[in-house]
């Protein structure tokens, strides 16, 4: 396993890596933003356009879910190195409330 962190005691390889560092989140933010307003875009469209509620909806929904991923993995950081329990607790949170909602829906339908 490579340890990509710079620790040389040398003030000036360790500023640009961290500069590097930097500059690689930074873009990976904005295109991760610039996709999320695309998506939004996508969905104000597909409403505006007046297309069946059952095509809107879905897709609104599957827009809604894969920006919770940008959020949670990319502004969230829960991609990063550290926070692997954070995110085990998140994600089961999320498994949790995922099924409760889904043992009610089938409750009350069925």
């Amino acid at each position: 396993m490579v340890n990509n962190q710079s620790n040389t005691n040398n003030p000036r390889l360790d500023y640009e890596y961290r500069r590097r560092k930097n500059a690689e989140g930074m873009r990976i933010q904005v295109a991760t933003f610039t996709l999320m307003i695309f998506f939004t875009v996508i969905s104000f469209a597909a409403v505006a356009a007046g297309f069946s509620k059952w095509f809107v909806i879905p897709v609104i929904l599957l827009l809604a879910v894969i920006q919770v991923g940008f959020q949670l993995y990319y502004f969230m950081h829960m991609g990063e190195k550290g926070h692997e329990a954070p995110s085990m607790f998140m994600w089961s949170g999320i498994g949790v409330a995922f099924l409760t909602i889904l043992a009610f829906v089938t409750i009350i339908w069925w």
